[in-house]
This record gives structure tokens, sequence and C-alpha cells, in this order.
């Protein structure tokens, strides 16, 4: 892999933090501004912390348990393939959590707790599909400079979701739930492009007479 700026790219289709701008906004009414700059802080460094674990550690996770990478491509692809057709979809954050998860935080956004880390960093910012594109793109870094870059990018995707975040307001009332859904439906539309070369470069290794046929 060169040093490149695909994986960045495919990290903020996934993540997407401006589709969870309606969520954040819904989560955090009745929060003071320290706690809403709290919930920021935390949720932006989260996601930087799922990102760096998952490039650091994430193959000896799947060596541990005796998970093939390609085999992960292919189940890492269809997921980002799912996630990609919800965006298309335009569907809200809130799809990307179960109901208990969306209960929960209600619960706890009613008596003042934060919600940064579950479910807004998790699942809703970094769920499976950002775990599973950081761990492909970590086995194709052959270097430490590579694989540092890709560490750097959680920094930057991190950094785009604390800025979103802190202008939640004026985004929502600026682009308004239309211009959300357009960009969001955009961002699907590159997410499934890069899904499909996921998938069938985990398929030509599982299946390597696919590749000749080519």
């Amino acid at each position: 892999m060169e040093l490149e700026f695909k994986p960045l790219i495919t990290l903020l289709a996934v993540v997407n933090p401006l589709a969870c701008v309606p969520f954040f906004i819904h989560f955090t009414q009745g929060f003071t501004k320290a706690q809403r700059q709290r919930t920021i802080l935390v949720s932006s460094f989260t996601t930087f912390v799922v990102i760096a674990i998952s490039a650091l550690l994430g193959l000896q996770i799947l060596a541990f348990f005796g998970i093939s990478l390609a085999s992960f491509q292919v189940g890492g692809g269809m997921l980002l393939l799912s996630s990609a057709l919800s965006m298309l979809n335009a569907q809200p954050a809130e799809a990307r959590a179960n109901a208990d998860e969306v209960h929960d935080a209600e619960a706890r956004a009613t008596v003042g707790a934060s919600i940064a880390v579950v479910p807004l960093a998790i699942p809703l910012l970094t769920g499976p599909a950002t775990m599973s594109t950081v761990v492909i793109y970590a086995d194709k870094a052959k270097t430490l400079l590579q694989l540092g870059s890709l560490v750097s990018y959680g920094v930057v995707i991190a950094l785009a979701t604390a800025v979103c975040f802190a202008m939640a307001a004026p985004i929502a009332r600026v682009m308004g739930k239309t211009g959300i859904n357009v960009m969001t439906r955009l961002m699907g539309l590159i997410l499934a492009a890069l899904a499909v070369e996921v998938m069938a470069d985990g398929l030509h290794k599982l299946f390597p007479v696919l590749a000749q046929g080519l």
C-alpha cells in the first residue's frame, strides 16, 4: 500500500460524522454548554481510540481467532455495502444502533449523563464496518510509516467529528434535513463502490480462479 488518502476517504465515508449531527442534537437537548463540549471531546477521542486499536491490534485479534484476512475482507465488504445501502436510502443515524441502545441513550440523556461513548461513538460513528475497514487497510500497510499514517487518519476523523458536532446547530440550520440527506446519499454511493472493491479483493484471494478469468 502506497502512502495515499484512499483509506482516509473510505473512513470518512464510513464514519460520516455529518449524518450523526441530528442524533447528536437529539440526545444533547437540555445539556449545558460544558456537558455538550465534554460529550464532543469524549466521542471524538473514543472514535480515534477505536480506529487506532483496530489498526494496531486488529490483525493480531484475527490471528488469535484463526480468521483469514480474505474471509474478513468479504465479511467486512458486506458490512460496508450494507452501510452504503442504508446511506443511499438516507436512513437516520439512529438506524445504526439497535432499539435497546437508543432507549438506553435516551434514559441517560434524561438524567444528564454523557452518551458520548455508547451509542454515539460506538456504534453510530465507529461500528463493525469502520473496524473492518481499518483492519483491511492495516494489512496492506508494509512499513511503519504507512501504519502510522493509518493511525493518524484516526486523528483526522476525530477532528472532523469534533468540528461537525461543535457546529451541529449551524449545520442543521443551513443544510436542513434535505441537505444532510443529499450528503449522506453521496457518501453512500462512494462507500458502495469501495465496498465492492474490498469484497472483490477478498474473493480473489479465496478463489484464485476468479482472478484468472479476468
